[in-house]
């Protein structure tokens, strides 16, 4: 039964760590409750228990607004959105459950604080492959000066592995093992030898982000289409052109529950054409796609300050129940109100804008730091993001969200324009802080400054390497247990 408190444990610290709750501090020591009942506990099974404990505990916490999302959006009733969301929640605890699988038995070792810290990142990396990648330890660290020092280096997973290497030590302290075992949090110092993040200060260029605040349940007849999208060219016009300021680089408008199909409406062409051409600004803005097969894209298209149309992105991560229906799983009706489900796109892509490059990625995909790194190796030097969060309700789920945008700006160095439906629309410097914002459930323009930034990371260069080379090295460490074991 202590095991299973110091479990739970583990899972409180987690859920506190993250929006809304923001305990922030709490990361530093929030597997050590696990580890412990985990050292304690001979046998392999319970181990596996313990950790899917913690894991299915803290996923559903943290995700507990996937429920109302079933619910309300995906037509789901109450008993079977609460069945989907318990099996997501027991899908979703199964790395964690292979962690305490593994971290028991490397607790014994002298070089139990890197090699603990190494499986960590290793299994947390997983989430994005098996289909849902959310917060990971290291997001916690985002308004952490020191730590986030990795992000450009490591991204996200290095200050996943410091902050896991502090659990595992204060672990070690508990069970009162030797001093030494906790020498290896001397490694940390080398963060104050990693240069300091840049000094805050506003950018040179202007943007705006619309934030119109439109219902999710909207039913959209054409009225009411031609209505929306005539009164947000009116709200852009008229922020563009206040007080014969400066006109701006870029103006986006997100991604939206209407379904303006840009391919199909010779009236939203005119209309966004003419806008960009009175605003001269690159106009970024939300779509239904097609494919050249018929099939619907959730897209994003740019017209450039000429009237000239620059290029489609058609997202490539689709959100699982959210914009398709994975196979099997047909009985699930999907949240959004697209006819069919979408299709993913085939590759990402950079656009000119205003001399230079943008990137622009949707929603959900600010979850992949992996996948955002490639619009800057392909030379993007201001990204662009748009999204709906209005699904969230009123939930944590915005503030989760947006803590995921700020570290993918931190890790690659470059500015974040994201505009969201109903909040929160933000502009995110090259060290992941808010700079400007526009309060969430409000409609509303942000006229914001932001600056290009041609810089070149690590983390844009290589990618996820930090997590492949601690896969190795917690493979190393088991190999190691197994043979002193023998």
């Amino acid at each position: 039964m202590l095991n299973v408190l110091l479990a739970l444990a583990t899972a409180g610290c987690l859920i506190l760590a993250f929006p809304r709750f923001n305990l922030a501090f709490l990361a530093a020591v929030a597997l050590a409750p696990l580890l412990v009942a985990l050292a304690r506990e001979p046998r392999h099974g319970r181990r596996f228990l313990l950790g899917w404990l913690a894991g299915a505990v803290s996923w559903g916490w943290v995700c507990y607004w996937i429920q109302f999302v079933l619910n309300v959006h995906g037509g789901l009733g109450a008993a079977e959105s609460w069945g989907a969301f318990l099996l997501f929640c027991l899908y979703k605890g199964l790395p964690m459950a292979v962690f305490g699988l593994a971290a028991g038995p490397l607790m014994r070792r002298v070089y139990a604080v890197p090699a603990v810290a190494a499986v960590w990142v290793a299994l947390e990396w997983t989430h994005g492959p098996m289909g849902f990648a959310w917060l990971t330890l290291g997001n916690a660290g985002a308004n952490m000066s020191v730590p986030l020092r990795l992000a450009p280096y490591t991204g996200v997973y290095g200050l996943s592995f410091a902050l896991a290497m502090m659990g595992t030590a204060v672990a070690v302290a508990v069970l009162r093992r030797r001093r030494l075992e906790m020498a290896w949090l001397g490694a940390l110092l080398l963060l104050y030898v990693l240069p300091d993040l840049p000094a805050p200060k506003s950018g040179g260029e202007r943007a705006i982000l619309l934030q119109p605040n439109l219902s999710q349940t909207q039913d959209w007849t054409w009225s009411a289409l031609t209505k929306t999208r005539v009164d947000l060219a009116a709200l852009s016009l008229q922020t563009a052109l206040r007080g014969g300021a400066t006109p701006p680089r870029l103006l986006v408008w997100p991604e939206v529950p209407a379904p303006f199909v840009y391919d199909s409406d010779p009236e939203l062409r005119e209309q966004m054409i003419k806008l960009a051409r009175a605003t001269q600004a690159t106009v970024v803005f939300g779509v239904v796609g097609h494919s050249a097969e018929g099939q619907p894209l959730n897209s994003a298209v740019l017209i450039g300050p000429d009237g000239r149309y620059l290029g489609r992105y058609d997202k490539m991560n689709l959100v699982p129940f959210g914009e398709y229906v994975p196979p099997m799983f047909g009985f699930v009706n999907r949240i959004t109100g697209g006819a069919g489900d979408f299709h993913p796109g085939t590759a990402p892509m950079v656009f000119p804008a205003g001399g230079h490059k943008a990137g622009v990625f949707i929603c959900y995909e600010a979850a992949l730091p992996g996948f955002v790194r490639r619009f800057a190796a392909q030379g993007a030097d201001v990204f662009v993001n748009l999204s709906n969060d209005g699904y969230f309700g009123r939930s944590a789920a915005r503030e989760q969200h947006l803590s995921l945008v700020r570290m993918r700006a931190a890790e690659n160095h470059r500015w974040i324009l994201r505009s969201t439906n109903d909040g929160i629309t933000v502009a995110v410097d090259v060290a992941g802080r808010i700079l400007d914002y526009t309060p969430p459930y409000q409609r509303d323009a942000l006229d914001t400054r932001f600056s290009y930034s041609g810089e070149t990371t690590l983390y844009t260069r290589y990618g996820d390497w930090f997590p492949l080379v601690c896969a190795a090295a917690g493979l190393a460490g088991l190999a190691g247990n197994r043979r002193r074991v023998a």
